[in-house]
């Protein structure tokens, strides 16, 4: 059974609401799942005893990319949260109708990579409400990579 962290950024509850997804399919599966909004952690040692962290937040903005609100004291200080060489698995709720749709995911995905981190899949970009089958099938093909 690995370890595995969880942590979101949401305003709306669709980023909320697929993190809360993903920790119910892993617990389903024999993981031990800590899950936590980004506002209830320090970034300082984050990824610490977890094999795998899940990062998760939703985009705002019109003319550039904005992560959500909690979200942005760990983007800013990923480096201190000792990805390198960890799982990582991004994903976030975000509206195609904005320039850079879920574009809080992709920077996310690329500052993660960047600092070491192993990525297991694609990003999940949900556009609008969460599918619970879509968040399912990459959960899914993220444990599989695990």
């Amino acid at each position: 059974m690995s370890k595995i962290l969880v942590v979101y950024g949401s305003t709306t509850g669709n980023t909320e609401s697929v993190g809360e997804d993903i920790a119910k399919i892993l617990e389903d599966n024999d993981h031990s799942v800590d899950i936590h909004r980004a506002s209830e952690v320090s970034v300082n040692g984050l990824a610490e005893g977890y094999e795998t962290v899940f990062l998760g937040c939703s985009t705002w903005g019109d003319e550039e990319i904005e992560l959500q609100d909690d979200f942005i004291p760990i983007y800013e200080d990923l480096d201190k949260a000792g990805l390198s060489g960890k799982n990582v698995a991004v994903f976030g709720c975000g509206d195609s109708s904005y320039e850079y749709f879920c574009g809080a995911v992709d920077v996310i995905e690329e500052k993660s990579e960047s600092l070491g981190a192993i990525l297991l899949s694609d990003s999940l970009k949900i556009d609008g409400d969460p599918d619970s089958d879509e968040v399912a099938m990459w959960t899914k093909t993220v444990m599989a990579k695990m």
